[in-house]
C-alpha cells in the first residue's frame, strides 16, 4: 500500500538513523523502525495511503509503544517533524478517549445486562453479540455526529443515548435493576419485542421511544450526568443519527454486518485507529500504563467493612462528570439575565449600559454557536448553545461580585466607563466561556494539573470573538478573585491562559500591547521603558482590578492642563478628566503590570531550566538573566511571533558561547522538553523573516545574535553591563490554604491539613488526592503503630544524605539528544565569539576559583562539621 516516493523517502530516513550513534537499538528493532520511517514520511508528504491500525499490526507493536519510540527516534531537528508532532498528538487524544469509553462501556453494560439470562432468552442474544452491537452503533454515530476527535464529554453523553436506545429494545428478562423496571415502565401497550439474528426489532413508532425518558433518566443518575443535556444530545444529535443511517420507524437498527460496513468506510477515509478492536482486546489496543495513558483504577479494599471510606475511583469520565456537576451546582442559582442588583448598578450609570449589555450577549450567542457547531459538528448547535448559556450565567455573576468589590474599594457607584467598554464586556464573557469549555473538554489523558488542549480549549475562544490575548489577559486576575468557587483546577487552567499570553499570544503581530511599548517609549523619548528595572526586586501588587488595566491611558494626553491629581488607587471612572501641570502624563498600568509579569515568568523559567543545566555555573544565572531581560525590555521586536523561550535558549547559549562554558544547543533543548507545558515547535520552527521557519538554532545565527553582537561581546570583558536584579518572586494570588508547608529548618519535612476523602464546598463534594510527598503519615491523637515509622522519621530528619541526593539528581544534566542538525561542526560558530585571548586567563582563573568553591562547599556538606572546621582552619 506504500506509494514509491515513500519508499524512497523513508529508506533514506531509515540508512540516516541507523548510521546515527543509537544505531544499535535501532538494529534491534528494524521492523519497528522501518515502520516509523514509512509513518514519518507518509504523513509529511501528505501520502496516507494506509490506516495507522494496519501500519501498527504489520509491524506487531502497540499503540502506546509505537509513540514512545517515535518519540525516541526524535533525535534530529528534522527527523520528526511538526506536522508529524501534530498527526501524533491528534492520535493520541483520540485513542485516549476511546479507551476510556470502551472501560466504560464495558462496565456499564456489566452493570445493566444479566450474565446468564433466563432460557427463554434466545441464545443469539449473548453478550458479546449485544457489546458487538452497541459499541459500532456507537462509533458509527460519534464518527458521523463528531468532528472533533478528543470531546470525551459528548461523546460519553452520546454513548448514553445508544444505551438507551437499545435498553428499551431489551428483553426486560435481559436486564437488571433498576434498567428492568424502567423498560416495564416505559412499554406501550404491551408492545412485542421479538429478537431475530441477535438484532431486537420493535414495532413501537419512532415518536414513541423518544418520547420514553425513564430509562435516559436511570442512566443520566447512575453516571452522575444532566439529564438536560443527554436529552439535547439525543434529540439534536442521535434522532437524526438514526435517521440518516435509514431506520424505518417500525424496524430496529439495521444488521450489525451493515453497519460495521459503514464503520469500515468511515475508518479507511479517516486512516486513523479502528476502534472496534477494542472489543477482541486486540494487543495494538492494549494501553501501557507507563509509557501513555494513566487511567486509575479502584483502590483496593484491604477490609470490606472500610467501605464508606473509599475514595471513588476518578476514572477521566468520572472526572469529567464530577466537574460538570460542580459547575452546573454552582450556577443553579444564578440566572440568566442580569440580577437586580446589576440592573442598579446600570442605572446608577451616566450612560445606562443594560441595552448594549443585552445586544451584546445575543449577538455574540450566535457566533459562538456558529462556530461551536463548525468545530464540533453541525447536529451539534444546541449543545453549543446550552454552553453558552452557562457561560452567560457565570459572566454575570462574576460582574456582580467585581462591581461589589469596586465599590467597596472606591466608594463610588457609578461605573458608566467600565460598563460602556465593549472589549471589557467580551473578555469578561471570554473568560467565563473559558472556564466553562474547560470544564467541559477534560482531555481523556489528563492528570491531576495539567490541562491538556482539546480542539476547544484556549485560545479558540479569542479567534471565536475575535478579541486580542492582551485585553482577555487584563480580566483573569480579577475574575479568579471574583469566583470563589472555582476549583483548584479551574484556576490552575486560567493560571496557564495567562502564561500563553505573556509567552506568546500576547506578542503576536496586531496586539496593542505594541501600540503600547510605542507610546511608552514615546512619552520622553527613548530613556523611558516599558517598566524600569529597579522595580524588579519591588514584591509584585497584586491589587490591579480589572476595572484598572481595561481604563488605564492608551495614550498619553497631547495638552497639558489644571486640575486636582488623581488618585493614584481610582479608576478612571472616579477621575476628573484632567491632568495637572507640573504631572507626567500618566503611565498604562496594564502594560507596567504586564511587564513585571513577563519578567517574573521569564525569570522563573529561566531558573528552572538554569538548574538543570548550569547548576555548576551559579555565577552565570545573573548574567544570563541581563541578557535576557535586556532583550525584552530593549529589544521587544524580537518577541513579535515569537515564543519567550526562544529568547531564553538564546539568551543562555549566547553567554554560555562568551564565557567559553561548552552547552550545545542540543542539551538546551534535550532540557527543555522535558519542562512542563513546553511545546516541540517552539525549538523546531522559529520566525526568521516574514512567512519563514526554521530551528532555534538558526534563529539565533541569523537573529538573535546579528541584533545582540555588541552586547552580548560585552559579557567577556573585566566590566560587563550592569546585572538587572533578580525579580522578587512573591506569594502567588492563586495560590491555595491548604498546599503543604515546608517545616522551618526542617529537612524536606512538610505538613498539610488532614485530608478527608472528600472536601466540601457549596454543598457538593469531589474527591481529594494526598499529595506526592506523602510517604509517611502521622496523624496526632491516633494510634501510631510501630516505633519504626518514628525511627524512619529520625533518619529523615538527621540524614542530610538525603537532601544532597535529592539536589544532586535533579541538577544532573540531561542526556542530550544524540545528533541534532544544528551540531554539525563550525554551525555553532557563527557568532564568533569563541577565540577571546585577551580574556582567556581571567576566564581560567575564574573557572578554576569557581570550581574550587564548589568542591569545598560539596566536601564540607559531605564531611560533616568536624571535616568543615578542619578545613576552615
Amino acid at each position: 500500500k506504500v506509494s514509491e516516493s515513500v519508499r524512497e523517502k523513508a529508506w533514506k530516513t531509515y540508512e540516516s538513523l541507523t548510521a546515527a550513534d543509537g544505531a544499535p537499538a535501532y538494529n534491534k528493532k528494524k521492523k519497528e523502525t522501518w515502520g516509523v520511517c514509512i509513518f514519518i514520511v507518509a504523513i509529511d508528504l501528505d501520502e496516507m495511503t494506509f490506516t495507522f491500525t494496519e501500519l501498527l499490526k504489520s509491524i506487531s507493536i502497540s499503540v502506546c509503544t509505537f509513540f514512545q519510540f517515535l518519540k525516541e527516534v526524535d533525535v534530529n531537528m528534522d527527523t520528526v517533524s511538526t506536522k508529524v508532532d501534530s498527526t501524533v498528538s491528534r492520535l493520541k487524544k483520540k485513542y485516549d478517549v476511546l479507551l476510556a469509553l470502551y472501560h466504560k462501556f464495558e462496565r456499564t453494560c456489566g452493570l445493566i445486562y444479566l450474565e446468564q439470562p433466563s432460557s427463554e432468552i434466545s441464545a443469539e442474544l449473548s453478550s458479546v453479540l449485544v457489546l458487538k452491537n452497541y459499541w459500532i452503533t456507537f462509533l458509527l454515530a460519534k464518527g458521523k455526529v463528531l468532528q472533533v476527535e478528543d470531546d470525551l464529554v459528548i461523546s460519553f453523553q452520546l454513548l448514553l443515548c445508544v444505551l438507551d436506545y437499545f435498553i428499551k429494545l431489551s428483553p426486560p428478562a435481559m436486564l437488571k435493576e433498576p434498567y428492568k423496571s424502567a423498560v416495564t415502565a416505559v412499554t406501550v401497550n404491551g408492545s412485542a419485542r421479538t429478537p431475530r439474528r441477535g438484532q431486537n426489532r420493535n414495532t413501537r413508532t419512532s415518536k414513541q421511544i423518544d418520547t420514553d425518558t425513564k430509562v435516559i433518566e436511570v442512566l443520566c443518575k447512575e453516571h452522575d450526568c444532566n439529564l438536560d443535556e443527554v436529552k439535547n444530545v439525543y434529540f439534536t444529535s442521535f434522532i437524526p443519527f438514526l435517521n440518516s443511517i435509514g431506520i424505518v420507524a417500525s424496524n430496529g437498527l439495521p444488521e450489525v454486518e451493515v453497519l460495521s460496513k459503514q464503520y469500515d468506510e468511515l475508518y479507511h477515509n479517516n486512516k486513523d485507529i479502528d476502534a472496534r478492536l477494542f472489543l477482541d482486546h486486540d494487543e495494538t489496543l492494549q494501553p501501557d500504563v507507563i509509557a501513555c495513558s494513566q487511567l486509575e483504577r479502584t483502590p483496593i479494599k484491604n477490609n470490606p467493612d472500610e467501605e464508606l471510606n473509599v475514595i471513588l475511583p476518578q476514572t477521566p469520565v468520572r472526572a469529567a462528570m464530577n466537574n460538570i456537576q460542580q459547575l452546573i451546582m454552582i450556577l443553579n442559582s444564578a440566572t440568566d439575565k442580569p440580577s437586580d442588583t446589576l440592573i442598579r448598578y446600570f442605572n446608577n450609570c451616566t450612560v445606562n449600559p443594560k441595552d448594549s449589555i443585552l445586544k451584546r450577549v445575543e449577538s455574540l450567542e450566535h457566533i459562538f454557536k456558529m462556530k461551536f457547531a463548525e468545530a464540533v459538528g453541525q447536529g451539534c448547535a444546541e449543545i453549543g448553545s446550552q454552553r453558552y448559556k452557562l457561560g452567560v450565567r457565570l459572566y454575570y455573576r462574576v460582574m456582580e461580585s467585581m462591581l461589589k468589590s469596586e465599590e467597596e474599594r472606591l466608594s463610588v457607584q457609578n461605573f458608566s466607563k467600565l460598563l460602556n467598554d465593549n472589549i471589557f464586556h467580551t473578555s469578561l464573557l471570554a473568560c467565563a466561556l473559558e472556564v466553562v469549555m474547560a470544564t467541559y473538554g477534560r482531555s481523556a489523558s489528563q492528570t491531576d494539573c495539567t490541562s491538556a488542549e482539546t480542539d476547544l480549549s484556549f485560545p479558540w475562544i479569542l479567534n471565536v470573538f475575535d478579541l486580542k490575548a492582551f485585553d482577555f489577559y487584563k480580566v483573569i486576575e480579577s475574575f479568579i478573585k471574583a469566583e470563589p468557587s472555582l476549583t483548584r483546577e479551574m484556576i490552575k487552567h486560567l493560571e496557564r491562559c495567562e502564561h500563553r499570553i505573556m509567552e506568546s499570544l500576547a506578542w503576536q503581530s496586531g496586539s496593542p500591547l505594541f501600540d503600547l511599548i510605542k507610546q511608552s517609549k514615546e512619552r520622553e523619548g527613548q530613556t523611558d521603558q516599558p517598566e524600569p528595572t529597579s522595580t524588579l526586586n519591588v514584591p509584585l501588587q497584586h491589587n490591579h482590578t480589572a476595572a484598572d488595566l481595561y481604563l488605564s491611558p492608551v495614550r498619553s494626553p497631547k495638552k497639558k492642563a489644571s486640575g486636582p491629581s488623581p488618585s493614584a488607587n481610582s479608576t478612571p471612572d472616579a477621575q476628573p478628566g484632567v491632568t495637572p501641570q507640573t504631572q507626567k502624563p500618566q503611565k498604562s498600568t496594564s502594560l507596567s503590570l504586564f511587564y513585571k509579569k513577563v519578567y517574573l515568568l521569564a525569570y522563573l523559567r529561566l531558573h528552572t531550566l538554569f538548574f538543570r543545566l548550569l547548576s555548576e555555573h551559579p555565577d552565570l544565572e545573573p548574567l544570563i538573566w541581563t541578557l535576557f531581560q535586556h532583550t525584552l525590555q530593549n529589544e521587544y521586536e524580537l518577541m513579535r511571533d515569537r515564543h519567550l523561550d526562544q529568547i531564553m535558549m538564546c539568551s543562555m547559549y549566547g553567554i554560555c558561547k562568551v564565557k567559553n562554558v561548552d552547552l550545545r544547543f542540543k542539551i538546551i533543548v534535550s532540557a527543555y522538553k522535558e519542562l512542563p507545558n513546553t511545546n516541540q515547535e517552539t525549538f523546531k520552527r522559529v520566525l526568521i523573516r516574514e512567512e519563514q521557519y526554521d530551528s532555534i538554532i538558526v534563529f539565533y545565527n541569523l537573529v538573535f545574535m546579528q541584533k545582540l553582537k555588541t552586547n552580548i561581546l560585552q559579557y567577556a570583558s573585566n566590566r560587563p553591563p550592569t546585572l538587572s536584579p533578580i525579580p522578587h518572586i512573591p506569594r502567588s494570588p492563586y495560590q491555595f490554604s491548604n498546599s503543604p508547608r515546608r517545616v522551618p529548618a526542617g529537612n524536606n519535612i512538610y505538613i498539610s491539613p488532614l485530608k478527608s476523602p472528600y472536601k466540601f464546598s457549596d454543598g457538593f463534594q469531589s474527591p481529594t488526592k494526598m499529595t506526592p510527598r506523602s510517604r509517611i503519615l502521622v496523624s496526632i491523637g491516633e494510634s501510631f503503630g510501630t516505633s519504626e515509622k518514628f525511627q524512619k522519621i529520625n533518619q529523615m530528619v538527621c540524614n542530610s544524605d538525603c537532601q544532597l541526593k535529592r539536589s544532586a539528581e535533579v541538577s544532573a544534566a540531561p542526556k542530550p539528544l544524540k545528533r541534532l542538525r544544528f551540531d554539525i561542526e563550525g554551525q555553532d560558530e557563527a557568532d564568533g565569539s569563541k577565540h577571546l585571548p585577551q580574556e582567556s586567563k581571567f576566564q581560567q582563573k575564574l573557572a578554576e576559583m569557581t570550581s574550587t568553591r564548589t568542591r569545598m562547599q560539596k566536601q564540607k556538606l559531605n564531611d560533616g562539621n568536624d571535616t568543615s572546621a578542619s578545613e576552615e582552619k
